[in-house]
């Protein structure tokens, strides 16, 4: 099936009214000040705990690996609410896309229903592997498995052209294994021993399912490993793909036909829907032995191969045998699953993989209001301009940097709930009687979108997220901030709760992502979408000497139920100095660049704290001490506002409590 898009998800929560002692005081007698300083001392020593303390108290910190946040309880919270709307789509569809969806929903419910189906959804796709007659039908075929979302023999997807940010192009890219890397089929460590006799076991058990004869099934996966041991000597471990420059080659379409004989690259692409003049190809070199391959190899052993691998991608979605078959090797060996997760949730799953673009569609119309849109767009935009303001005071950036930092910025653009640009949501008619079928008809409307991002002027046609998944995110490739539908609910943005509260919430956490723009990473891209680095020596000295600055703050911190381990500072400096930018830029928001009221600094500062409570085992707390890029909840919270001489002002904290950070030593990012 086609990969669901991943995202690194920014969630936060937020609910809590200004504190009392921020009330207009009726007299200056010594018994008020004696109460202002009582009630203000738990703020000034652990800000975190003291606004969050009815939550912490409410989730205790779990056993073991576990952990609990506001974040996580978000995104449960989202989770609850796309199954209430595929209920609702079930029973009552309002509107054509809605009727899909139901009927998605409740054929994958339906368990009855899916073993009654065995595995007649993949028997038009098998009974095409079986028209195989001779070498030249093999590249069809396999364009064939493409177009419904199976991929085999190598990946093709679109994605961003980096000699040109507003276009997107198709990648071919190494694929076409039953493992997740290349690496598997030569080790010879007693781990990756056991874990390929265990996928030698699977490749039999789905063969066996997918109709090879008990006489034929050793051979047919004899010849299916053999195809896969092939592929994977050609390909390149995975650690060796991740940069993206190194896997951007681009070619022009025209050479293809004459290099790629056998492949049939350029029919390849016309079967996808493709009309581009270029494609990137980063290993011609595995493409030139996948060519062999197709050639060398017998039809009959291509079609084992092409059969095991429809009923792999499908297995999940088929009668308990192929499911079951998947868990055991699958969910055990590689999702750490010692039993299956609740149907409902594997239905789910499939939806967002195939359908989620639609879910997300219906999703933003149910729950996102236009006021709550309009007031997260207003927020953005005042954080944004906040930004502008800080370039201008920059005491630590060339006069160059800030010249084009404030022409990339003029130029980022934020978009709010759904991408602005729509899908056409016109999809073969979905039934109630087969699970697997539908699954293939949304996965194939899922590809056909997905070819349609490339070519010209298409770049800012997706986000890498789903309207449902809460998320909060900084598109370095197009300058744009994105937030997702699921993003904007209580508690992030309570349109219930004081307006100053949105920008300690939503506001910093727009000025966290949209520094990304402009700070080590940001650098790299210019404001024309250009790949340069537009930082000066000096300019790179200056950031450096601050995130040292940070490195050190948040080094002598000690991480909760850890065992006394510090915060590692070098290694969350990073996104450290992004929390601290987004508290300043939304802070000099709330104003409009004049100093915020002290009550209006209440309810900012309590909406930033509510963003970040957790628990963690204290497995998982050693484990994130020592891995983590990102502090502990505690930290985030109090590390920006301690920070802050507001929060001081505003608390009537005194020099030496905990909340308050010496001047010599507090740390700035854009002020």
């Amino acid at each position: 099936m086609t990969p669901r898009p991943l995202a690194l998800a920014l969630l936060a929560a937020f609910a809590l009214t200004p504190h009392a002692v921020h009330a207009a005081p009726k007299a200056k007698t010594k018994h008020a000040a004696k109460a202002k300083s009582a009630s203000a001392a738990p703020m000034c020593s652990d800000f975190y705990q003291a606004v969050n303390k009815d939550w912490l108290t409410a989730n205790p910190a779990p056993a073991g690996a576990a952990t609990v946040s506001a974040l996580s309880q978000l995104r449960d919270r989202s989770i609850q609410q796309q199954r209430d709307l595929l209920d609702q789509a079930m029973n009552a569809p309002q509107g054509g896309v809605q009727k899909a969806l139901g009927d998605f929903w409740a054929s994958g419910l339906d368990e009855a229903a899916v073993e009654a189906d065995g595995s007649k959804p993949i028997a038009p796709l098998l009974a095409r592997i079986d028209g195989i007659k001779r070498t030249r039908d093999v590249p069809a075929a396999i364009a064939a498995l493409h177009q419904v979302g199976i991929p085999a023999l190598f990946n093709f997807s679109a994605d961003v052209d980096l000699d040109d940010l507003n276009r997107h192009i198709g990648y071919f890219t190494q694929g076409g294994l039953g493992l997740p890397d290349p690496a598997f089929y030569s080790r010879t460590d007693p781990d990756a021993g056991t874990i390929m006799a265990s996928y030698r076991q699977y490749v039999r058990n789905i063969l066996t399912l997918a109709g090879s004869a008990p006489d034929k099934v050793a051979a047919d996966t004899d010849m299916v490993l053999g195809v896969e041991f092939r592929i994977a000597q050609a390909s390149k471990a995975i650690r060796s793909t991740r940069d993206p420059r190194v896997g951007f080659a681009p070619v022009p379409v025209s050479s293809l036909k004459g290099q790629y004989r056998n492949l049939q690259l350029s029919e390849f692409l016309a079967a996808q829907g493709v009309n581009d003049d270029r494609v990137s190809i980063a290993d011609p070199q595995l493409f030139a032995q996948l060519d062999a391959m197709v050639a060398g190899i017998p039809p009959q052993q291509w079609k084992a191969y092409l059969r095991f691998h429809v009923a792999d991608a499908m297995a999940p979605y088929l009668s308990r045998g192929f499911r079951d078959a998947e868990q055991q090797f699958r969910g055990r060996v590689f999702r750490g699953q010692s039993t299956p997760p609740p149907r409902w949730q594997e239905v789910l799953s499939a939806i967002d993989v195939a359908a989620g673009p639609m879910l997300g569609h219906e999703y933003a119309a149910r729950y996102l209001q236009p006021a709550t849109k309009a007031r997260a767009e207003a927020v953005a935009g005042d954080v944004r301009d906040a930004l502008m303001r800080a370039f201008d005071r920059n005491t630590w950036m060339s006069a160059a940097a800030k010249t084009e930092a404030k022409a990339k910025l003029a130029k980022t653009r934020i978009e709010v709930g759904v991408p602005p640009r729509d899908l056409d949501y016109t999809v073969q008619p979905m039934g109630r009687g087969s699970f697997g079928g539908n699954m293939l008809i949304a996965s194939t409307w899922r590809h056909q979108q997905e070819m349609k991002r490339i070519g010209k002027g298409n770049a800012n046609r997706r986000w890498s997220v789903l309207p449902q998944d809460p998320a909060l995110a900084y598109d370095l490739a197009q300058n744009r901030i994105v937030v997702t539908a699921a993003m904007l609910q209580a508690p992030v943005l309570d349109m219930t709760q004081p307006a100053a509260s949105h920008y300690g919430s939503f506001g910093a956490l727009v000025g966290e992502e949209l520094t990304h723009g402009f700070d080590s990473r940001g650098r790299n891209i210019d404001a024309n979408g250009t790949l340069r680095d537009w930082w000066t020596p000096a300019d790179a000295n200056a950031w450096l000497e601050r995130l040292n600055k940070v490195a050190s703050q948040y080094g002598s911190y000690t991480w909760p139920n850890a065992g006394g381990a510090h915060v590692n500072g070098q290694l969350t400096r990073e996104q450290d100095a992004a929390d601290i930018a987004g508290v300043e830029l939304a802070l000099d928001a709330l104003g409009h660049g004049s100093a915020a009221s002290a009550s209006d600094v209440t309810a900012f500062s309590n909406g930033w704290a509510k963003v970040w409570p957790q628990q963690m085992g204290a497995e998982a707390a050693q484990v994130a001490a020592a891995a983590s890029p990102y502090s502990p909840g505690q930290w985030r919270a109090n590390g920006p506002l301690s920070d802050l001489p507001e929060f001081q002002q505003a608390f009537g904290c005194k020099e030496g409590n905990p909340m308050v950070r010496p001047a010599a030593s507090r740390v700035t990012i854009w002020r």
